[in-house]
């Protein structure tokens, strides 16, 4: 009998036939080939972040909660491997424990790391790429069951391809990260109003590592937060409203207790301003009752096929709406902003876009198909969704 699953908003659902939580990267190899001769498809799931029905299959669903840990490390050489199921936050506590730190990370850190590279998922700082950026060398089940290899090195284009792919060249068992010593972040937060931000943006982009903003519609306030490494100790901050330090880990992602769902666009990084501008006109003229904020990011260029910021440096602005209201009016209202922005869609969340328009946006779209199709020339890891942008 076939099993329901759902993600984490409660936006998409399926019913596969079988649910899978293998334990090593041979179970996985197992799966695959069994699936192959049941002629079944395989998703892979992590913690169910994408709004967007990428894992979504009623064939093999495929868990790699399972699959987690660290492989191996070198502080020496500062890298490390960990398996695709490592969740982020945990990846973070065991690289911590060996002196190390990934560069950057998101808003949160409940994704696995397979999932944060194969959708795309980035913090914010013009100076740093998304987590993909990061991947040294990728492990991959592909479709025949066997265990590729890949980094730049020796097959630049599938390596291109495989750092934001969402699965579609085969099921990452273990991720190779360049990393850098364990640091530690002062953050500081206030709040001013949107006309404020807006005034100091650039200076405010320009002077911290990392800086970001939420807006709130109904106060028409923004949630400024900046991020710089520091040699200055937790203590050093005690007491002082606003402001604290800790470990880069600890410190970057933040606590989303409420469900929401969530659309994100990548836009050229001078057309980021403008379209902040313009959303907020949008929500006070048609869209008075939102509440949940605006989020607005800057992300460096990097040159992976379907990266959102590919050969290109970035603005991401994302629009949320509690779970449990109706979304996709609001959503698709702004889109249309986004749209005359030549905004790219996260990957992960919810976004209209068609393969025609998709094709587009993205100049290397038909060598990631040639690599995808090669790999996997049976489409065993394309769902109803994803073989609408990406079936022959």
């Amino acid at each position: 009998m076939a099993e329901e699953w759902s993600n984490w908003s409660g936006s998409v659902s399926s019913h596969p036939q079988r649910i899978a939580r293998p334990r090593s990267e041979a179970e996985v190899q197992e799966i695959v080939g069994a699936a192959r001769r049941d002629s079944l498809d395989v998703r892979v799931v992590g913690t169910g972040h994408s709004f967007m029905p990428i894992a979504a299959t009623d064939g093999v669903l495929l868990s790699l909660d399972d699959l987690s840990g660290l492989e191996s490390h070198s502080l020496e050489r500062r890298e490390a491997t960990v398996f695709g199921g490592t969740k982020l936050k945990r990846a973070g506590e065991l690289l911590l424990e060996r002196g190390l730190a990934m560069e950057n990370l998101g808003d949160i850190d409940v994704q696995s790391i397979a999932g944060a590279i194969g959708t795309g998922t980035h913090g914010t700082g013009p100076t740093f790429g998304n987590i993909p950026t990061q991947v040294k060398a990728m492990r991959i089940v592909t479709a025949d069951g066997g265990v590729l290899r890949v980094s730049a090195d020796d097959a630049p284009d599938t390596f291109r391809a495989a750092r934001v792919s969402m699965g579609l060249l085969g099921i990452t068992t273990a991720v190779e990260l360049r990393l850098k010593p364990a640091f530690l972040l002062h953050e500081r937060t206030w709040r001013v109003p949107f006309d404020d931000v807006m005034a100091q943006l650039e200076e405010l982009v320009a002077s911290n590592e990392h800086f970001e903003f939420f807006w709130y519609p109904g106060l028409d306030m923004a949630e400024c937060k900046s991020l710089n490494e520091t040699t200055r100790q937790p203590e050093s901050v005690e007491g002082i409203e606003g402001e604290r330090i800790g470990w880069s880990a600890n410190i970057i992602p933040s606590v989303r207790e409420m469900k929401f769902n969530e659309m994100e666009y990548s836009v050229p990084a001078e057309a980021g301003p403008e379209c902040a501008r313009l959303i907020r006109a949008r929500i006070a003229e048609r869209h008075p009752n939102i509440r949940w904020p605006i989020e607005y990011r800057t992300l460096a260029a990097d040159d992976a096929f379907l990266s959102t910021a590919f050969k290109r440096v970035t603005v991401t602005i994302s629009l949320h709406e509690d779970a449990r209201r109706p979304f996709a009016e609001f959503f698709a209202d702004i889109e249309s902003i986004f749209r005359d922005h030549d905004g790219r869609p996260h990957w992960g969340k919810i976004h209209t876009r068609t393969r025609d328009e998709l094709r587009g946006l993205y100049p290397m779209w038909d060598r990631f198909a040639a690599v995808r199709q090669r790999l996997d020339p049976e489409g065993r890891f394309l769902n109803g969704y994803l073989r609408t942008l990406f079936g022959e």
